[in-house]
């Protein structure tokens, strides 16, 4: 099994950057009535999200979340020694994003620049490979960048993915720190079934041509083309109901802990129905699992930062509560998921800053 004790590394902070334009599910054609547009709202839980206009890249929101951390946790830029941007919204196919990261935050050319291509299951996979590469360097500082611009791989025309996905980015800063607890992580793929979540042309396997961007109507009225997200929205339900509760489970009982342990557990935010179905199944209560569907909808790779500092900041940044014990799990494109375990002291949490 995939788990991982990660020691000597401690979370120091979080910060998260969303787009200052805020498009309504209310006002969307895709809502033929009032009841239907009710009916996705109990199912989903999405009101409203966060649309980048199209000159802020997934990018641009990392590097000013990383602006505010660096300074509100004091560090010296020459002192970071590595970098993790996590994500499916690249800049450019080539080069990476991270060395474009690290450029533009005036790092040291010595600062280790790593990209990852993943989605919702991207902040633990990437917090896991981020935290194994400072543990076992000992390197002072790092950064992990998870965002994406969702929407810019949805089809507006289809009802199961445009008004559910917004657009964020993020930053997770750690540190190593000698007799730290760390980190305890389970991860799991299963690429058999990679086409549930889906863009099928834009890469090497079926390259680009103008056929991509012709139109297909499928079943439901749904519209899009070959370079827009195809969404099998029940296999990915039964995929998420399934795995993200036997990820916890593993990982809990791998370390002979009870859920009761647990402060919070923030999973990924896939939509309102699936999470209150995790939720049930581990017998947690509902102010245990922090959600912010409502008012950002499910934001990829960002999601699970994006809540903590959404609806965790005040609690985080409250010194006279020693330790906070959180359990994250993402699931989602790939197939991939994964649950990791921490402990927050003395983090900071910024407040969520607009683009």
């Amino acid at each position: 099994m995939a788990h991982q004790q990660i020691k000597n590394v401690r979370i120091s902070g979080f910060a998260a950057c969303v787009p200052k334009n805020i498009e309504e599910n209310a006002s969307l054609d895709l809502f033929k009535t009032d009841d239907d547009y009710k009916a996705f709202v109990a199912a989903v839980g999405v009101e409203r999200r966060r649309k980048a206009p199209k000159e802020i890249c997934a990018s641009d929101m990392c590097f000013a979340a990383a602006e505010k951390l660096i300074a509100e946790l004091d560090w010296q830029k020459d002192e970071i020694d590595c970098l993790i941007f996590a994500s499916n919204s690249p800049d450019y196919i080539a080069p990476a994003t991270s060395c474009l990261l690290q450029n533009r935050l005036g790092l040291s050319t010595e600062c280790m620049s790593l990209d990852i291509s993943y989605g919702c299951s991207a902040w633990v996979y990437g917090l896991s490979t981020l935290a194994s590469i400072v543990s076992a360097s000992k390197f002072r500082k790092a950064l992990l960048f998870t965002g994406d611009t969702t929407l810019r791989t949805k089809s507006p025309k289809d009802k199961s993915t445009w008004p559910l996905f917004g657009d964020a980015g993020t930053v997770t800063a750690i540190e190593y720190q000698e007799g730290a607890i760390g980190l305890r992580t389970h991860m799991a793929a299963d690429g058999s079934s990679h086409r549930a979540i889906i863009i099928e042309d834009g890469g090497h396997r079926n390259p680009f041509s103008m056929q991509s961007l012709k139109e297909e109507t499928f079943e439901g009225g749904i519209v899009r083309n070959r370079m827009q997200t195809n969404l099998d929205g029940m296999s990915v339900f039964s995929f998420g109901i399934t795995k993200a509760p036997k990820s916890i489970r593993k990982l809990l009982d791998k370390h002979k802990l009870d859920i009761n342990h647990l402060d919070y557990l923030v999973l990924h935010q896939a939509n309102k129905m699936m999470n209150e179905k995790i939720r049930k199944k581990l017998g947690l209560p509902p102010e245990k699992t922090p959600s912010v569907l409502k008012n950002f909808g499910n934001t990829s790779s960002a999601s699970i930062p994006l809540t903590i500092v959404s609806e965790l900041r005040n609690v985080i940044n409250n010194r006279e509560q020693e330790k906070i014990n959180i359990l994250a799990c993402g699931f989602g494109v790939g197939l991939s998921w994964g649950s990791i375990l921490f402990s927050l002291e003395h983090a900071i949490c910024c407040q969520i800053i607009e683009l």
